[in-house]
């Protein structure tokens, strides 16, 4: 392999590589392998259902290093909650029990994971129509502020354009202030929501008809 990052389509091999970045990028953009026990929770829930029950859609950076980061995603928010609804989480509840008996502040972060795969929180309405299609991307520390956000962001552009999709949102950690400029820069914007609907989320929103271009 040349010095420089690749980009190329997903493989059915990457996946415990894109397991193991998403704990390594889950602590608000850093490792978070040390608040876990079962290190698959996070990737169960931001990478593993997109990459194997949408694999068109996802692409993974490489340098010589191995597999340092991907981005994934889908071009209908609602059909995809339900799908996951249909074919994800009923499995996986079958592994994880319900935390419902724990109070929210004194649950784990496994637990609180767990309680995510039992009772997802859907996207607000309003974004998930105004912004049908969505994405996750995570980069290792080693290829960041190198330009290769930007590449990995416009190839999955590209090939959700080419499947009609128009406008995009992302849901970013409000204490991960890197992805936060990264998105911003690159022409999403912070979108606000029905009253009460808060939490860590900050939800970002970029439309992009036809013949425009989004910074890449």
């Amino acid at each position: 392999m040349s010095d420089a990052p690749q980009i190329r389509p997903f493989k059915a091999a990457d996946l415990e590589a894109c397991y193991a970045i998403s704990l390594a990028t889950g602590h608000a953009g850093a490792d978070a392998s040390h608040l876990y026990r079962d290190p698959k929770m996070m990737g169960h829930i931001y990478i593993a259902p997109y990459v194997l029950l949408e694999p068109g859609l996802a692409w993974i950076v490489e340098d010589r290093n191995g597999v340092a980061g991907f981005v994934a995603g889908v071009v209908d928010t609602a059909a995809w909650e339900e799908r996951l609804e249909r074919d994800w989480w009923p499995p996986l509840r079958r592994c994880y029990a319900d935390p419902v008996d724990v109070p929210p502040d004194r649950q784990t972060a496994d637990q609180r994971r767990a309680s995510t795969i039992h009772h997802p929180v859907p996207t607000p309405v309003e974004i998930a129509t105004r912004y049908p299609a969505h994405l996750h991307m995570n980069l290792l520390p080693r290829l960041q502020r190198r330009g290769v956000g930007s590449l990995l962001l416009g190839t999955w552009l590209s090939a959700a354009r080419a499947r009609e999709a128009r406008s995009f949102h992302v849901g970013v950690n409000g204490m991960n202030r890197g992805a936060l400029r990264f998105w911003s820069a690159h022409g999403f914007s912070a979108l606000a929501l029905k009253a009460g609907i808060e939490g860590r989320t900050r939800w970002m929103g970029c439309e992009s008809p036809p013949g425009n271009q989004v910074i890449v």
